[in-house]
């Protein structure tokens, strides 16, 4: 006879025969093995982590390679505006006879890929929790392969414009899959490193296009901006197949009530050295999940799919929602419009297309190897001090371009100074925000909300990038206001309200389960206490042991 507790548990996961789950052994109960699951997550250091984990390292990885795709086009498109072939094809002569891509056709391309993704993002949400992670990754790379032939074959601006709003629609799928999976197949102490390891991938496909765009600057023909559309064909086979074999998330398995294969999905994710395991990681889902269905209950019905968004601004799941849209709108309020993508910048700055695309590649390299070191700031700071730092970092940097602007007017080796502080940008922001941002988005939400919170979040971030879009080729165009290095300064302002906020809002996930953080969201602690607030287990399983602190 399985205990009241745990037929209680099973019922709210709609598993039919709680016997056949087998969650206990030797009476222990499920509450006991829970217990054991948090104290196994806590006690699980790195390095064995890495030895016991290489299987879930790796379809963290696999999941998060499919994000590649989008960082080489949003890189790919707003490089092609300084691109000699691609200006000649799709722009305006001008009076001195070169070619130059109008003001708002730069604005509708820059926002073309966002709105398509910002409807991806929103279907993500509800198709991910109802379909998983798997399923819905490999319909979107379908649909990926067939609309790349609309900008690859466009024969005017404006087809093109249609084929770079299709292919945001499964670009805002990968965009959210990589940190949701990542977050719920890693344990505790490789959390951080995976799901940062999502703008790596973003690196890398930035890192692909600049390598590709520097190659072919000096083709002349129509295939120097075809040749780049085509290379996206290359990613969709593999990893659809290496989807279709990896495992689902064990925590999406709980949530469906699918307790078995919810264990059958933690032993395939770990070594057979801890296989026993598998059983307690269970226990600590399942546990987490229905202290979340109580939480809910407390504050409002229980709603189902597209309605389910509705409870990411309820109770304490609010707060949350705060937090994750501004960590992640934040990126572009840094100035990353600016700074991150500053080709079209160089060019107007000056430089001619060889050094700057040379530039560019040195920055998306920049940008890369940032995002390496940045697994090691993780292992010796909390999320909150990587990202206000950043952030302060940012801010004056973006402070000094600007004041520069007022030299490089009359003086090259002001402009190279502004070339220099850029790449300080961006490895600043590789190092901290840029990867923080996806880690503290994955860590913040309930479970059972994560694939909705995460989408609000990354939708957050479309809605501000397709402003900064609209609003940076008229700043910086030289037919437009052609402020050049002064649009610092715009980005200065914003940068500044971010940081404040995240000083006063921001709280420390570091070294926290889910349950704990649930916890903590549930009493109310501020930010600046988050880290160092003492729970016991008492709290969070139910029964007596020692008081725990987590230092932030």
């Amino acid at each position: 006879m399985v205990s009241e507790e745990i037929e209680k548990k099973a019922s709210v996961f709609h598993v039919e025969d709680a016997n056949s789950v087998d969650l206990v052994e030797n009476k222990e109960s499920l509450l006991e093995k829970a217990r054991q699951g948090s104290e196994n997550e806590h006690e699980l250091g790195f390095r064995k982590a890495v030895v016991h984990h290489k299987k879930a390292i790796f379809w963290a990885m696999v999941m998060s390679a499919t994000i590649i795709m989008e960082g080489y086009d949003t890189s790919l498109m707003s490089s092609f505006y300084a691109y000699p072939s691609f200006k000649e094809k799709y722009g305006v002569r001008t009076g001195d006879g070169t070619y130059e891509l109008e003001g708002r056709w730069q604005v509708a391309l820059g926002c073309a890929s966002s709105v398509g993704t910002f409807f991806g993002v929103l279907a993500n949400g509800y198709l991910t929790e109802r379909f998983g992670h798997r399923r819905v990754i490999m319909g979107s790379l379908i649909v990926m392969s067939a609309f790349i032939f609309i900008p690859f074959f466009a024969p005017s601006i404006l087809v093109l414009l249609v084929g770079q709003v299709m292919c945001g629609l499964p670009w805002g799928v990968f965009a959210t899959m990589g940190p949701s999976y990542s977050s719920e197949v890693c344990p505790l102490s490789l959390r951080g490193y995976l799901t940062a390891y999502v703008n790596m991938c973003w690196a890398i496909g930035q890192f692909v296009a600049a390598g590709v765009l520097k190659a072919l600057v000096a083709n002349s023909t129509h295939w120097g901006y075809r040749i780049p559309f085509a290379i996206q064909w290359v990613w969709p086979i593999p990893l659809f197949v290496l989807t279709y074999l990896a495992p689902d998330s064990p925590w999406w398995l709980v949530r469906k009530g699918r307790i078995e294969d919810a264990e059958k999905a933690v032993k395939r994710l770990s070594s057979k050295t801890v296989a026993n395991e598998a059983k307690d990681r269970v226990a600590l889902m399942i546990h987490t999940n229905s202290l979340e269905v109580e939480q809910e209950n407390e504050n409002s019905a229980d709603f189902k799919g597209w309605k389910s968004y509705v409870q990411c601004f309820q109770g304490t799941n609010l707060r949350r929602t705060e937090i994750v849209c501004l960590t992640f709108s934040g990126q572009i309020w840094s100035g990353s419009s600016f700074a991150y993508s500053p080709t079209y910048f160089f060019s107007q700055a000056g430089l001619n297309p060889q050094d700057t695309y040379k530039l560019n590649l040195g920055v998306t390299g920049v940008a890369f190897t940032g995002c390496i070191v940045s697994w090691f700031l993780l292992s010796r700071f909390g999320r909150r001090t990587i990202y206000v730092t950043g952030y302060s970092i940012l801010t004056a940097t973006l402070l000094l371009i600007g004041i520069l602007s007022f030299p490089a007017q009359s003086h090259s080796g002001a402009k190279w100074a502004q070339a220099g502080l850029t790449l300080v940008w961006v490895a600043t922001y590789s190092l901290t925000i840029g990867p923080l941002a996806f880690t503290i988005v994955s860590e913040m939400s309930a479970t059972r909300l994560r694939a909705q919170t995460i989408a609000l979040a990354r939708d957050a971030y479309n809605l501000t990038l397709i402003i900064s879009r609209v609003v940076e080729p008229y700043l910086i165009n030289p037919g437009e206001l052609n402020l050049k290095g002064k649009t610092a300064f715009v980005w200065l302002g914003t940068a500044l309200v971010v940081l404040t906020w995240s000083f006063f809002r921001l709280p420390e996930t570091r070294n926290r389960t889910y349950e704990e953080l649930d916890l903590l969201f549930a009493r109310r602690i501020s930010a600046r206490r988050f880290g160092k607030y003492d729970l016991t287990l008492e709290s969070v399983i139910g029964i007596d042991v020692e008081t725990r602190k987590v230092d932030e």
